[in-house]
Parts: C-alpha cells; sequence; structure tokens
C-alpha cells in the first residue's frame, strides 16, 4: 500500500536528532507521503544536534493547521525544547492530538507533549531524562521501544528509530490501529 495520499508534518528547529529527522523523512517519502517540514519560520536552515548536516523548513507555523495534516511527527535533540517556546508548535502539536490524528514523538521530544497538555493519563516512552517530567505531568511511563496510546506514538531514541518509523507506515496504512497502551 502507498502513502501517497498521506500528508505528514515533521517540526523542526535548531538542534533536531538528524538520524531522527532523516529517516522517518526519507522512508515517508519514498513511501510516497507529502512530507512538510515545519518550523518557526518557512525557508529557515535548520542545524542538527550533532552538526552532522542541516535541513530547510517548507513551512511556517504560522502558514498551517492541523487540518493540512494526517500526522505530525517530532523528531529528538534540542529541537523539542525551543519548540515548547513557540506557542504555535504547541498549538499545531494540540490540534492534531485534539482532531485524532496521529502525533508521533522519539526521544526528548515527548517534552514537547506535556507543554501541549496531552500526556496525562497516556503511557509513554523516552529519553530516559525526560521520564521524570512526563511522570509529573501525569504520564504512565515505560521503557519500551515503540508505545502506542490512542494516537501517540512514543520512542526512546535513536536505536529505536526503525520501530518507530515502520509503526508510523503501519498506522498510516491502516495496517496498525491507535489504541489505547496496555
Amino acid at each position: 500500500m502507498s502513502l501517497k495520499d498521506k500528508k505528514v508534518a515533521i517540526i523542526i528547529a535548531n538542534e533536531f536528532d538528524e538520524q531522527e529527522f532523516r529517516q522517518p523523512y526519507e522512508r515517508l517519502k519514498a513511501e510516497g507521503a507529502k512530507v512538510t517540514v515545519v518550523g518557526i519560520e518557512a525557508g529557515q536552515s535548520l542545524m542538527g544536534h550533532h552538526r552532522r548536516e542541516s535541513a530547510v523548513t517548507d513551512a511556517g507555523f504560522n502558514t498551517v493547521s492541523p487540518d493540512d495534516f494526517d500526522a505530525l511527527i517530532i523528531p529528538g535533540g534540542y529541537s523539542p525544547d525551543k519548540l515548547r517556546m513557540s506557542e504555535k508548535a504547541v498549538a499545531l502539536v494540540r490540534g492534531m492530538y485534539e482532531q485524532g490524528k496521529l502525533v508521533a514523538a522519539i526521544c526528548h521530544a515527548p517534552s514537547l507533549l506535556i507543554s501541549a497538555n496531552m500526556v496525562r493519563g497516556k503511557t509513554l516512552t523516552s529519553w530516559p531524562s525526560i521520564r521524570v517530567d512526563l511522570k509529573n505531568a501525569g504520564a504512565i511511563i515505560v521503557d519500551r521501544e515503540v508505545v502506542i496510546d490512542g494516537n501517540i506514538v512514543t520512542s526512546r531514541s535513536v536505536s529505536d528509530v526503525p520501530a518507530f518509523t515502520q509503526t508510523i507506515v503501519n498506522i498510516l496504512e491502516g495496517k496498525a490501529k491507535m489504541v489505547a497502551a496496555s
């Protein structure tokens, strides 16, 4: 099954994790999805956390809405912490969640879900250093490669990127369901 009718936003700021951005980006494009890189402003050249690559944003938060996308991906690195400071970034994430659309966050990215007020009672995983923040915000923390709870998918780290990406593809293709975690 092709993803040619699917539209996916990947939201980033400076110091995004290169692998957590690049691997889902390339896989989704190869599967036929229309992938839009969204940042604070369109046309921004953003540098990855490890200074190995940069990416240019296709759109700014002020020009997109949840209605434009089927799914949203938040790579880790220090980018999510920067995005938490943008009301428009937080509003896009929250809007996607409220519309029941897929929101996928890896590594440090679930911290942005806290700012979007969407973790209370949800089962999530993340990079170890933000687990206490998630727990304090009301999340149920588990240590698994991929966790699906409702329309939220989370993963722990770069080593989980293949499974994280495959889960996103499976959900978009209808091969996996967004269901409450057990």
